[in-house]
């Protein structure tokens, strides 16, 4: 696309008069307005907010431009699309040179990496720059540094449809900025704020935990912890309070000239208190606050070294940090993190940083992504609000019931401010006590709303009481945005008012699932100190009575990401009380099955819920009486599943959905979204596209189907004729033989020909062997490999009492002994503990792999089973079924069981678009299996049929495998295309299939 007419015109008159604008009486502002603005008009951006949005909704910010310490404060611009940042623009006048000059260089990249933008555009029309700023930017850094993108003004007109195509509105919307993002991405050299900040203050917590403890020999784990929480929660408090211009720049800085830095530290801490009366600075009793003061923290001694370190790196041009643009949901992600690990101390009450159990054994740390945590407040606060007033609205109750970092309370409260501002705005007469004008069309909250909104609205528990601290940190800083001390010192002397509210009766710390009744009929002593604090227990009436005393008690929206760990981690205790006080309870299970059940439990009638969990529960045996309990007390209204997408950020990741109800018996259709990718513009968007209406009865029955009405028509009809695959068999299916895959069991076949040429008794321990990934449809790959195994039992008939096996094993087996001589010392220490190693767990049923049967992998994205007749062992990743069934093979391997089964297993991914199926004993053995009526004749020829093409099929499959030339193996598989197909259609008509339903089927496993 050609440049504009306009920016052809701006260009030659930048040309005409550039002298002028190169010397220094010609100023940034100037630039502005009457260059910059009119290219970004040009690219489609509102930068007047003509269209008269709402604050949060508006195009293009113009940030305050504070002047602290010689430099600026705020980015210039922030282009946003849907209230979302997507890159920052700084702006020069024309004197600067940007080419060479590190200083507007590092200014810019500092604000859109601590923004964690990745792009950003530096210009004084003169020049133009982008910068990668995923690049972590050090003040020793050239100009050039991280730069991708460099032209003069006079290459503009040239270069119109490179940036229009990038940095146009209509570029954004439409993805094609961020496509652009992803083909940049550099993989050396990107550091990410979040990740680099997280290495900071987890550097600061070493180093203070390691002198607290020193200097502070009576305090025990919980109070270090308590203490180097506080510190450095109030230290990030105060530093970012600096940048944005609430309090003077560089207090902190200047604590490093001198002594008693602790001793001063603290009386910034006062100062703090009398301003702001948040209980991050509480330290004597208050009327109107009932948590208690913190008198252990001031109390303690830290040396002056740790501090002065700790300030150094927190400044310009030491520090990467730009805070007055570091979002509150990026310091939350950080904390996350950060709250995976605690101070341990050593015997000689030395500090040292240890990941919590729980957090070990989950494999990690998972905070919930920014889009997870909008799309899931948008769909229950947002539908909450809908058709409300103001004064309905300040009726609400959110509460997010472990709360973390606070990211979904972070997320919710300026969903409200938003929310509240949008209406004030359209009658700002009515509700001039509430805010006040900042310019033409912009109007904002007074900070006495804002916290009135908090107060009123936002409610959450945590187990952890760090992260408690730390979600009341997020919210602070999140009520005091776009304020600055001279606006905070006004409303302190009009309104005598303190800046901030107290959280302590909001944001709680309690375990959520547990209430007093914990100890009924138990001895008080019964559980130790450790104990006490892990179990914590917590009453939601007794915490929030407000909530709970109205005429419709409880929340009116829950929302959240639950712990994924075992409930095993709260101890046999805790598993004993969720037996008699959870519906939900099942032998094994994640705390999430309890939190969606207690998150149901505290909402009003009529109340929305909204969580992203584990997608398990939806077909696993556990999750049997949590389908049960969403189908018997709410209404579904979207199941967003991801499969196996990794939505986390983290070491390990987990199948996850998001689901959204309420607290309403409503039969329904409800929305069933399959995402197939991350990358989408917006998953609002997404799953309004990709998203099936399906009916309730998809909810229905052992497992949740999720398919269409007309799938689940045909399905009821195959099951009415049908018995299910366990019934039909009269047998078990067995699991495979879990070696582990271990390299001194599985040999190959040549290792398998030595050891029996060298002692022929040692056949009768070497078994052909196939894994999962071996079997396919209808044939089985790779027969090379076999295994070593003494089926159990062997040891007591034939070992006697010997003590040593390996004497056994030399004696009767001296070839397989001689070859597994390497292991025997590890062997033998198994042995000695009573563990087995060379005695397979499975060997019990060994026998069944010795005869004629039906095998399959346990993870595939189709039907893959095929019948052994070669008596091979299968490993863990597969199954076996004993039978000797070509009929029964045909039936497993069609489409329409195909059909059925990826509709009610647990899925992988998504199967339509490349996902796997488990093929788990729990859910194969419900499949339908049309039993043949013997009496009947046309049963008997359906039959026959069946079997005799599945005979074809393994014919055809060997015959392929041993074909030579391309042409030949062509041929083979055309005719095993047409006979797969011939079996489809035998399989439909034994099931009674009309045509309009064989379409369905074809179409659902496209």
């Amino acid at each position: 696309m050609a440049a504009p007419k306009k920016i052809i015109e701006l260009v030659e008159r930048f040309i005409r008069n550039r002298d002028a604008y190169l010397s220094g009486g010609y100023n940034e502002a100037q630039v502005r307005q009457e260059f910059i603005n009119p290219m970004f008009i040009e690219l489609g951006w509102d930068i007047f907010n003509e269209a008269g949005f709402a604050e949060a909704y508006k195009d293009v910010v113009h940030e305050d431009s504070l002047r602290i310490g010689g430099a600026h404060k705020a980015p210039d611009y922030s282009f946003r699309v849907g209230g979302r940042r997507k890159f920052f623009l700084e702006a020069k006048k024309p004197s600067v040179n940007i080419k060479d000059d590190i200083h507007p260089a590092y200014q810019t990249r500092r604000y859109a990496w601590s923004a964690k933008l990745p792009l950003s555009i530096l210009t004084d029309f003169d020049e133009f720059a982008v910068y990668d700023c995923r690049v972590k930017p050090l003040k020793t850094d050239k100009a050039s540094t991280a730069r991708i993108i460099y032209f003069k003004h006079t290459e503009l007109v040239d270069r119109w449809e490179e940036i229009r195509s990038i940095f146009s509105k209509d570029a954004v919307q439409k993805g094609d900025y961020d496509r652009y993002v992803e083909s940049t991405k550099k993989k050396r050299g990107t550091a990410e704020v979040d990740d680099t900040f997280l290495k900071e203050i987890e550097r600061w917590r070493e180093m203070l935990a390691k002198n607290i403890a020193v200097r502070n020999g009576a305090l025990d784990e919980r109070e270090i912890n308590f203490v180097l929480g506080r510190t450095i929660d109030r230290i990030i408090f105060l530093r970012m309070c600096e940048d944005r211009g609430i309090e003077d720049y560089g207090r902190l800085q200047a604590l490093q000239n001198g002594t008693e830095v602790y001793s001063r530290l603290k009386q910034l801490y006062y100062l703090a208190d009398e301003r702001f009366n948040s209980g991050l600075f509480h330290f004597k009793e208050e009327k109107e606050i009932k948590e208690p003061p913190d008198d252990l923290s001031i109390s303690v001694s830290i040396d002056d070294k740790p501090l002065k370190d700790i300030f150094k790196n927190l400044y310009y041009p030491d520090s990467p940090f730009e805070f007055s643009v570091l979002p509150p949901e990026i310091l939350g992600q950080v904390y996350e993190q950060f709250l995976g690990k605690v101070i341990r101390l050593t015997k000689g009450h030395r500090a040292v940083v240890e990941y919590k159990p729980e957090v070990k054994k989950a494999g990690g740390v998972y905070y919930t992504p920014e889009y997870i945590v909008e799309y899931i407040v948008k769909n229950t606060l947002g539908k909450s609000l809908e058709g409300k007033s103001p004064v309905t609205a300040s009726k609400l109750r959110i509460v997010d019931p472990a709360c973390g970092s606070g990211s979904f309370l972070l997320n919710a409260y300026q969903f409200l401010l938003d929310w509240f501002l949008e209406k004030y705005s359209k009658n700002p007469t009515k509700h001039k006590k509430v805010i006040y004008k900042v310019n033409k069309n912009e109007w904002r909250l007074t900070t006495a709303e804002r916290k009135r909104i908090l107060l009123n609205n936002i409610y959450g528990v945590d187990i952890d009481a760090q992260a408690v601290e730390v979600t009341k940190l997020s919210l602070l800083l999140k009520v005091l945005e776009g304020e600055t001390g001279e606006t905070l010192q006004q409303s302190l002397k009009l309104y005598h008012e303190r800046a901030l509210p107290d959280l302590s009766q909001n944001i709680k710390c309690g375990n959520s699932l547990i209430g007093s009744d914990f100890y009924d009929n138990q001895q008080l002593d019964f559980l130790d100190d450790e104990e006490r604090y892990r179990i914590n227990v917590f009453d939601w009436e007794d915490e929030f009575p407000e909530t709970f005393s109205r005429k419709n008690p409880g929340f009116d929206v829950v929302i959240g990401n639950p712990p994924y760990v075992r409930q095993e981690t709260l101890g046999e205790q805790f598993k004993k009380y969720a037996k008699e006080k959870y519906e939900t309870y099942a032998g094994t299970a994640d705390l999430y099955v309890y939190f969606v059940e207690r998150s149901h439990r505290i909402l009003v009638s009529g109340g929305r819920f909204g969580m992203i969990c584990s997608n398990k529960f939806m077909r696993a045996k556990y999750g049997k009486n949590l389908r049960e309990y969403l189908a018997s007390k709410s209404t579904i209204h979207k199941i967003v599943d991801f499969g196996e997408l990794p939505v986390f950020k983290g070491p390990a990741s987990f199948p996850a959905i998001i689901l959204t109800s309420n607290i309403k018996i409503n039969k329904q259709n409800f929305i069933y979204a399959p995402i197939k990718r991350i990358t989408f513009p917006s998953l609002e968007d997404e799953v309004k596209k990709i998203g099936n209406t399906l009916d309730s009865r998809s909810l229905e029955g052992d497992n949740w189907t999720l398919a269409r009405i007309e799938e689940i028509e045909i399905f009821e009809k195959m099951r009415k004729s049908s018995v299910p695959l366990g019934e039909y068999i009269d047998k078990k299916i067995f699991r495979g033989i879990l070696t582990g895959y271990n390299k001194a069991f599985v040999i190959e076949k040549e290792t398998r020909n030595r050891l029996i040429s060298e002692d022929p008794k040692s056949a009768e321990l070497i078994k052909p062997f196939v894994i999962g990934d071996d079997v396919r449809k209808y044939h089985i790959r790779n027969k090379k490999r076999y295994l070593i195994m003494i089926p159990k039992g062997w040891t007591n008939e034939r070992l006697g009492r010997e003590p040593n096996p390996w004497k056994w094993m030399q004696k009767n087996y001296p070839s397989i002994s001689a070859y597994l001589q390497p292991f025997e010392k590890e062997a033998q220490k198994r042995w000695d503990k009573g563990d087995y190693w060379w005695e397979l767990r499975a060997c019990d049923y060994y026998q069944e792999f010795e005869k004629h049967k039906i095998i399959f992998p346990d993870i595939a994205k189709e039907s893959r089973m095929s019948f052994d007749k070669d008596k091979l062992f299968m490993g863990n990743t597969g199954y076996i079924i004993p039978v000797n069934d070509l009929y029964l093979l045909g039936i497993l391997n069609s489409k329409l069981i195909f059909s059925y089964y990826k509709r009610s297993s647990m899925v992988l991914g998504d199967p339509d678009k490349g996902g796997r199926l488990r093929w788990i004993y729990q859910d194969v053995i419900k499949i339908p299996i049309r039993v043949i009526k013997l009496h009947q004749k046309e049963d008997i020829i359906k039959q026959q049929r069946i079997e005799d093409s599945v005979k074809q099929m393994l014919k055809l499959n060997k015959d392929l495998q041993k074909a030579k030339t391309s042409h030949k193996k062509e041929v083979i598989q055309r005719q095993i295309n047409a006979t797969d197909r011939q079996i489809d259609k035998l399989v439909y008509k034994l099931y009674d299939l009309t045509e309009k339903e064989i379409a369905i089927v074809e179409e659902g496993v496209k």
